[in-house]
């Protein structure tokens, strides 16, 4: 699950166990944190990066099993004891967070997808640990699951990264469509912008696809949780479709009618 933009993604809801909602909250303010670090506040590109490099001389404290100088850190140290969770994860969050400070366009989508492997897969991969669920094929659809969610922040947020001066659009994709910055900048929705996020939503919807099996193979509360993430995440696909693509005026926001048609769909899987 991406970090950013949780509102559509409820973070350690109800369906978790119980004995597990406290590692899942530590791992969220660590990503929240870090990604905070990253992208709010009004700091220098050289201040952000030296704040997540002290985060990052904290993970290395961990891994040489001293202890953390921080409570955060104190506590993450306890769950990844607990859980014998791996490192990695952790560290490809904050080299995702340290790119978003120094990179704001992406040529192509093997890039953006790289991006997504870092700034989105870890999560997945981590809540996999926790449930003793880490197999290959497991953690194969946790990470289409999970970059598929990051892809589709970005396609909603196409307006709000501009005004980041940030572009998540592949730029040969909107090459290839005719789109240049400043039609993004002017906001209009033309045909040809209309073709180019039809081309990306389906690109996306297949990878959320590819992955969905996992929510039919985990069983008990996960497996419900995630049914109900990957239908989140198809019905903005949805709302941007029916907003005949124009995320600039009608950027998508799930309802209490959206969550009903959601829950419908997650039992019928």
């Amino acid at each position: 699950m991406p970090v950013d933009h949780y509102e559509n993604f409820p973070v350690a809801s109800v369906l978790l166990p119980a004995r597990l909602r406290p590692a899942v909250e530590i791992i969220y303010a660590f990503a929240r944190s870090a990604d905070d670090l990253a992208d709010e506040g009004d700091a220098a590109p050289e201040e952000r990066l030296a704040a997540l490099a002290a985060y990052e001389a904290e993970l290395d404290r961990i891994a040489l099993s001293l202890v953390p100088d921080t409570p955060l850190f104190q506590s993450l140290a306890g769950i990844i004891k607990t859980f014998r969770l791996p490192l990695q994860p952790f560290r490809d969050l904050l080299s995702a967070f340290k790119q978003d400070v120094i990179i704001t366009r992406y040529p192509d989508f093997e890039m953006l997808a790289d991006y997504c492997h870092r700034s989105a897969n870890p999560v997945g991969t981590l809540m996999l640990y926790l449930y003793e669920a880490a197999t290959p094929d497991n953690l194969r659809d946790s990470d289409a699951i999970c970059s598929a969610l990051q892809l589709i922040n970005f396609w909603q947020d196409v307006a709000v990264d501009w005004q980041k001066a940030r572009i998540y659009l592949p730029l040969d994709d909107m090459r290839r469509h005719g789109i240049t910055e400043n039609d993004i900048a002017l906001g209009h929705t033309t045909d040809a912008r209309r073709a180019l996020m039809q081309f990306e939503i389906e690109r996306t919807r297949a990878l959320m696809l590819s992955g969905a099996p996992l929510a039919l193979r985990l069983p008990g509360r996960i497996g419900w949780e995630l049914r109900m993430v990957v239908q989140g995440g198809l019905r903005i696909l949805e709302a941007i479709e029916a907003a005949d693509y124009d995320v600039f005026r009608h950027r998508p926001k799930l309802g209490k009618r959206d969550w009903l048609k959601i829950l419908w769909r997650a039992i019928r899987m």
